[in-house]
């Protein structure tokens, strides 16, 4: 797979900046939460979605043997080295120890980054040290797939 074109990546996530939190909702200017700002930016960036997303817990301490956010970002995505991380590049976050990465931003510089958090909705933010050391999978969205109606 091709990757998408970094600055278009972030031109999509910035239109999305002041959309309210809403839970498992991905419409743009109405409500999203993490999640479903990615799938906005694939929408945009990529094309249609491969799957329909199946309801989800907003529990950041949920443990488990799988990473099931990771997996499904494996199937669909071009994942990356943590060393190289750069604008554009969908991060996982694991915000508690063992427990299983639950929240998604996406870099708009190796230091900044765009993400949907509750009570504040989509926001640009510096990527703290505290946020980079949450860091753990990092993908790339592709230019096109087989499945999204792009070629």
């Amino acid at each position: 797979m091709t990757p998408a074109n970094a600055n278009a990546v972030i031109a999509a996530a910035r239109a999305w900046l002041g959309t309210p939190y809403h839970d498992q909702a991905s419409l743009r200017g109405v409500g999203c939460d993490c999640l479903g700002l990615a799938r906005g930016v694939w929408r945009d960036v990529v094309g249609t979605e491969p799957q329909a997303i199946p309801p989800y817990s907003r529990d950041w301490g949920e443990t488990g043997a799988r990473e099931v956010l990771a997996d499904g970002a494996r199937a669909m995505m071009i994942e990356i080295p943590l060393a190289q991380i750069g604008p554009g590049a969908l991060v996982l976050f694991r915000m508690a120890p063992r427990a299983i990465a639950k929240h998604v931003g996406i870099l708009t510089a190796s230091d900044r980054f765009i993400h949907a958090y509750d009570r504040l909705g989509v926001i640009e933010e510096a990527l703290t040290t505290t946020w980079a050391r949450k860091i753990a999978f990092a993908f790339r969205f592709p230019a096109s797939t087989p499945f999204s109606g792009k070629s």
